[in-house]
C-alpha cells in the first residue's frame, strides 16, 4: 500500500481523478515501487492495544487542562496553589477555593479525581496486558527510566524489529535524526524531524531525561543548572557518540540483543508523592 503523504504528484494534482490517479500508480510502480514509499498496516490486536495506550494519554491530556484551569481560576483571585502530585491536587485545591468560586470549581475537581481513577486503571491494565501478551517488555524495563507504559508502545509502534537493519533507522522513523536540506555549498543545520509517533518520541525523551539522571520535577519549573539542560538534550540524542546511545539506543540494544539491559542501566531518580486531608467540598452528599 503507497504512502499518500509522499505521492505528492497524485494528491496534488489539478486534475485529480480516481482515473488519473491509477495511471500515475501503474507509472510508479512500474518504474520503481519504492516511490510509492510502501506502508504495511498493524494487525488488529496490534491497534487495540495502541488504542488503550492512547485512551490513557488522551486522559492524562484532560486531567492536565483541569489542573491548569483550577490554577489559572484561583490565580486570578489571588490564590498561588503549591506544587503538588495530581493525585492529591483535588484534595489540597479543594480547601483554599474562595467562597465565590466554589460553585463551579468543585465539579472541576470532582472531575479531575475521577479523571486520576481511570487513569489509574488503565496503568493497571497496561502493566497486565505488557506482563502477559508482550513479555519482551520485560527486557525493556530492565532500563532505570523506562516502565510499561514506554516500553509496551515502544514495542507497539515498531512491532517488527526486523524491519530496522541497525538502531539508528529506528530513530530515523520515529522522527529523532536531524532533519537536512543541502544544496550546493548550503548545508544548514535544521531541527529533529519530528515524522513518526509523536506519543512514543514524547516517552523516549522523558526516559532519556531519566538515563541521564534529571529529575522530571525539574522540567515543572524548579531551575536547573546548564550542566544538567544539556546532559539532558544529550541523552535525548539519537547519534551523539560522546553522550551514549540514550533512551532509544539503549532500547534497541536491550530489545534485539542478548545483552542484559541491567549492564546498560543508568541511575534514575524516583519522586514521592504528597498526602493530603480529605476536603468535605469534594464528598457527594
Amino acid at each position: 500500500m503507497a504512502n499518500a503523504r509522499k505521492v505528492r504528484a497524485i494528491y496534488d494534482n489539478d486534475k485529480k481523478c480516481d482515473r488519473i490517479d491509477a495511471e500515475q500508480l501503474a507509472r510508479f510502480a512500474r518504474v520503481d515501487p519504492k516511490l510509492l514509499s510502501p506502508i504495511a498496516h498493524r494487525d488488529r490486536a496490534t491497534r487495540a492495544d495502541l488504542g488503550m495506550l492512547r485512551s490513557r494519554s488522551a486522559l492524562v491530556t484532560a486531567r492536565t487542562k483541569l489542573v491548569n484551569h483550577v490554577r489559572g481560576c484561583l490565580k486570578s483571585f489571588g490564590v498561588r496553589l503549591a506544587m503538588c502530585s495530581t493525585a492529591t491536587f483535588p484534595r489540597r485545591a479543594a480547601w483554599q477555593i474562595p467562597r465565590d468560586l466554589r460553585r463551579c470549581l468543585v465539579p472541576v475537581l470532582r472531575a479531575i479525581a475521577g479523571l486520576t481513577q481511570q487513569i489509574l486503571a488503565f496503568e493497571r491494565r497496561i502493566e497486565q496486558v505488557a506482563g502477559s501478551r508482550y513479555p519482551e517488555t520485560q527486557r525493556l524495563r530492565q532500563v532505570d527510566g523506562v516502565g510499561a507504559m514506554t516500553s509496551l508502545t515502544f514495542v507497539l509502534t515498531l512491532e517488527d524489529p526486523r524491519r530496522f537493519r541497525t538502531s539508528r533507522r529506528v530513530g530515523a522513523y520515529l522522527g529523532l535524526r536531524p532533519g537536512r536540506r543541502q544544496s550546493g555549498k548550503g548545508d544548514p543545520e535544521l531541527h529533529i524531524t519530528k515524522a513518526g509517533d509523536c506519543e512514543l518520541r514524547r516517552l523516549l525523551v522523558q526516559s532519556a531525561m531519566a538515563v541521564g539522571s534529571v529529575t522530571l520535577g525539574s522540567l515543572a519549573g524548579t531551575p536547573r543548572s546548564c550542566a544538567a539542560t544539556r546532559a539532558a538534550a544529550a541523552a535525548a540524542q539519537p547519534g551523539d557518540d560522546r553522550a551514549g546511545p540514550g533512551a532509544r539506543g539503549i532500547l534497541c540494544i536491550a530489545w534485539e540483543s542478548k545483552i542484559p539491559a541491567s549492564s546498560l542501566r543508568a541511575r534514575a531518580v524516583g519522586s514521592a508523592a504528597i498526602g493530603g486531608r480529605a476536603c468535605p467540598h469534594l464528598s457527594n452528599s
